[in-house]
């Protein structure tokens, strides 16, 4: 049974001393259940003061004092996401996932997490960094540090942050450093490499992961610097039923000239100083599995390549604006950018 669960014929005593033991984790709410592990309720050490307050006792049963009309979410559910960030806002603390039997099959933390998202990541990190060389000639760029971490950690940890399960690699240059970096648990999570054997472009090796648990793929490159809001991202590219969105990075241009609004050689009129307003590719993307069946096997096939082939077809393809922190880390200069800032980030 699971530590923050328990039976409703224990005695409040007991339950006080289970919530003792769980305060070190702010883990403060017991789930009630009943001879048969199904959820029947919720006790806080709120819930019961107020019991005793009313005349209760130490040795009656907790489901006297148990908040019977706990909330609670249905596995079978298609998506969760938008009904929890609702919860978190109103403080909510943990939330029980339920089986279709009323059994609880995991809580969710929406304290230590930002949420809980059903989707499947898959980081590259098989490129050999040459821009970066000669510090990416005996270490693969995702391991160069910026601050005491690795670029491709600040990533990995984000995702975990927002309850991503399953997290894939692919690898290729000087694989083995990146084999073995993830070989032990990262906060609990197991990250799987995806051996690539030969470079296959930005998405070719996604096809070389075992097994997708999601409808939901999160594509991104493993050397980017961001704080990209991973839940915002995924509720954006639901709300518009696309089959692919794009993260896409605002960039403006600036002329300091004026500039001729020509037709042939003749001057149809003056634009002074004009400024353009653009949406860069920010190597982040959500797509939906059957997007993969577009991807031909064991051929040089980048995400750019997937992006024209489904607006070909007739598919949905969307921008998703992102105004926070974002740095291809593709250069020196990139590299020393993303060192200064991260002294400035907690």
């Amino acid at each position: 049974m699971m530590v923050n669960t328990i039976k409703q014929e224990k005695t409040i005593l007991e339950a006080l001393s289970l919530l003792d033991k769980l305060s070190t984790d702010n883990m403060l709410t017991l789930f009630v259940v009943d001879q048969d592990a199904r959820l029947i309720g919720s006790l806080t050490d709120g819930d019961i003061r107020r019991y005793l307050v009313k005349g209760g006792n130490l040795y009656d049963k907790v489901i006297e004092a148990a908040h019977k009309n706990c909330t609670y979410i249905e596995s079978e559910w298609i998506d969760n996401v938008r009904f929890l960030r609702s919860l978190r806002d109103k403080g909510l603390r943990r939330v029980p996932v339920l089986d279709k039997d009323h059994h609880i099959r995991e809580i969710y933390d929406l304290v230590n997490f930002k949420s809980h998202l059903p989707i499947d990541a898959v980081l590259m990190a098989g490129g050999k960094g040459e821009r970066l060389r000669p510090l990416t000639e005996k270490i693969p760029k995702p391991l160069v540090k910026v601050g005491d971490k690795c670029i491709i950690d600040y990533n990995i940890d984000r995702l975990i942050e927002f309850g991503v399960k399953h997290i894939n690699v692919t690898v290729n240059y000087l694989k083995e450093q990146l084999q073995e970096h993830f070989a032990i648990l990262r906060n609990g999570i197991k990250v799987e490499t995806v051996e690539e054997p030969k470079f296959l472009g930005t998405i070719g090796s996604i096809l070389f992961v075992k097994e997708f648990y999601n409808d939901t793929i999160l594509l991104m490159n493993s050397d980017l610097f961001t704080n990209i809001d991973f839940e915002d991202f995924y509720l954006h590219f639901k709300e518009h039923d696309a089959m692919m969105s794009v993260a896409a990075i605002p960039y403006n241009v600036s002329i300091p000239f004026g500039i001729l609004d020509l037709d042939g050689r003749n001057i149809k009129g003056l634009l002074e100083k004009p400024k353009y307003n653009y949406y860069a590719n920010g190597g982040i993307y959500l797509i939906k599995c059957d997007a993969l069946d577009l991807i031909p096997k064991d051929e040089v096939f980048n995400a750019t390549d997937l992006i024209e082939k489904l607006i070909a077809q007739g598919e949905r393809v969307i921008r998703y604006p992102l105004n926070g922190t974002w740095i291809d880390i593709g250069q020196y200069a990139d590299l020393e950018k993303a060192r200064i800032l991260v002294k400035h980030l907690k």
